[in-house]
């Protein structure tokens, strides 16, 4: 069974791949999360540091990367790219 991705777990991959896409540390601390939720149903998160911008599609399970143009820069499926994560015994 698929586990399913956190918002802590997200926020830290965004922050890894926001890096690796070169954001600046600073830019990194100051990251805007913005929830979206639709007839009170929770649909998305958005992330945004240093021109850069993420979604998280939440029933998809896809996080996708966009350039400050609109570009998309880079998708990553969570159902069959992160593991879970296991508690120690």
């Amino acid at each position: 069974m698929t586990a399913t991705p956190q918002p802590d777990q997200i926020r830290k991959l965004v922050l890894r791949v926001f890096a690796e896409l070169g954001v600046k540390a600073a830019e990194l601390l100051e990251m805007n999360e913005t929830l979206f939720v639709k007839n009170r149903r929770y649909l998305a998160r958005s992330y945004r540091a240093g021109g850069l911008m993420a979604m998280w599609l939440i029933d998809l399970g896809v996080l996708q990367f966009y350039a400050a143009d609109g570009q998309m820069l880079r998708t990553i499926n969570l159902f069959h790219e992160m593991e879970p994560q296991r508690a120690a015994a």
